[in-house]
């Protein structure tokens, strides 16, 4: 008899696991968008605005103003990670001994099974920090904010071009300022509003501060710190400018941080996490890792949104 090390995490289950990939990303771990754990096919993002209710008084009732209710559907694609490793190059490795001692019943070693499991969520999570911001719909990826927002038609003004030649510390001011001048006067002011920026509009911002360009500050550079400064939220005109590290170079998103959702079904029966050695299977001495879960992101009010890129 063999002693297989074969673990299957469905549903509930699985979603320490699901979700400590999916959530670990950088824009979501320091909660730069919102999550909405639970779509288990696909949920309705709804906006409900209203004009010209307030008017002049008066004796009689006057039915007045104009409530619209727009939508916009966030669907989550289902996503999945397939890896098989054979036990033979852990024979000689330092923890054979727990893999028994039989030749038929071989156990990958639990730690390293446990670790891969880490693996895997690490890899999850770079990709779906990627696929937030940049990624296109294919094979193993879904639609990010960008390549929502390229094929979508924002109100004038709000879609802005890049500078030639690219973003610097140079001229990093002047574009940002394009895009803090672009937001909607709705918007301004509001402790939601956010500009995400890519890395290298990050840096050349903190270069900027940092004194070492004509940007006025002198040349120790913001409080004197040069570019000696944390990787943390920074202000441009009174708004907070965070780094999205999944943005390709050169580009921008102004909105607020209410407006940009991303989905999963943490608790959904589609997500599962297994290890499964097929010793038992087809006699090999394979083990394999699969992964299932789902993923999607949306915008729910594109009037909402200045796009630099």
């Amino acid at each position: 008899m063999s002693l297989s090390i074969t673990s299957t995490y469905a549903g509930e289950f699985a979603g320490k696991y699901v979700s400590a990939a999916l959530l670990s990303g950088n824009t979501i771990a320091n909660g730069l968008i919102e999550v909405k754990p639970n779509v288990k096919f696909k949920e309705v993002l709804k906006r409900v605005s209203l004009s010209g209710a307030i008017a002049n008084a008066s004796c009689d009732f006057t039915d007045a103003g104009a409530v619209v209710l727009t939508e916009r559907i966030i669907e989550p694609k289902e996503l999945q990670v397939n890896l098989e490793l054979c036990k033979t190059p852990f024979q000689s490795d330092w923890e054979a001994i727990s893999m028994g001692y039989s030749a038929i019943g071989e156990n990958l070693p639990k730690t390293f099974s446990d670790y891969f499991i880490g693996l895997m969520a690490g890899e999850i999570a770079a990709q779906t920090e990627q696929d937030i911001w940049s990624g296109t719909a294919g094979a193993g990826t879904f639609d990010g904010f960008a390549t929502l927002l390229t094929a979508a038609t924002l109100p004038t003004g709000q879609d802005i071009a890049k500078v030639a030649g690219g973003v610097t510390a140079a001229n990093v001011i002047e574009e940002l300022g394009k895009v803090a001048d672009a937001v909607p006067s709705s918007l301004y002011g509001n402790e939601d509003l956010y500009i995400y920026v890519s890395q290298n509009v990050w840096r050349a911002y903190k270069r900027a501060l940092g004194g070492f360009q004509a940007n006025g500050v002198g040349g120790n550079g913001s409080m004197a710190m040069g570019t000696n400064q944390d990787i943390d939220i920074q202000y441009f005109d009174g708004i907070k400018v965070v780094v999205a590290n999944g943005l390709a170079d050169d580009t921008m998103v102004s909105t607020l941080k209410s407006n940009l959702y991303f989905g999963t079904g943490l608790l959904n029966d589609q997500n599962e996490i297994k290890v499964l050695d097929m010793a038992d299977l087809d006699g090999s001495k394979n083990v394999r890792f699969i992964a299932r879960y789902t993923a999607a992101v949306q915008i729910a009010v594109l009037e909402d949104v200045v796009f630099y890129s």
